[in-house]
């Protein structure tokens, strides 16, 4: 069953999302925050943007760490038919019975900008890495400590096996975090 805006306050106040933002922030800003059904997190001011200088093959069994440039700003300008990876304000600490779905605010996508992130596995904490595609042959302008992504939480029945139990390779992450075997 999705969760509420009642149930997101009520586990964050339990250290769910840190920080937390109990209202929707709108006045001036791509929105963030709590919303009737999810919580848009912001992206930080840090960024890796992907550059193609060194003609490597994009690999996810061994990817080159020298393949992005790393801004700190609080505009990140994701060049033409290209990507940057950025990372969410927020920490997250999802619940054992709670698996998400983040998808890209539209706001972005109705710019060509997509937002991919995968879903926040039970018992998965960490800051979120966010990847920004941008599918325009024009540059993109990202917004830092920004709305960039809708949170949906959904609760089950606990797994024999969560994300924590596994030990899974991006437990804790606290920066942006590239591809991992």
């Amino acid at each position: 069953m999705i969760k509420n805006d009642k149930w997101i306050e009520e586990k964050a106040k339990e250290g769910m999302i840190e920080p937390f933002e109990n209202s929707q922030v709108r006045n001036g800003v791509i929105s963030y925050g709590v919303s009737s059904f999810g919580y848009d997190l912001r992206i930080s001011n840090e960024f890796k943007i992907f550059t193609n200088i060194n003609n490597t093959v994009v690999d996810p069994k061994n990817f080159d760490s020298k393949s992005f440039i790393d801004l700190v700003s609080d505009i990140c300008i994701v060049p033409p038919n290209s990507f940057a990876l950025g990372r969410s304000v927020e920490y997250f600490k999802i619940p054992r019975n709670v698996v998400t779905i983040c998808l890209g605010k539209s706001t972005y996508a109705r710019c060509g900008i997509v937002v991919n992130v995968t879903p926040f596995e039970p018992e998965w904490e960490g800051y979120v890495t966010l990847e920004i595609s941008n599918t325009t042959p024009l540059p993109a302008k990202i917004y830092a400590n920004e709305g960039i992504a809708q949170v949906l939480f959904f609760e089950g029945e606990e797994p024999k096996v969560s994300y924590k139990d596994k030990k899974g390779k991006y437990q804790s992450q606290v920066g942006i975090t590239l591809p991992r075997l």
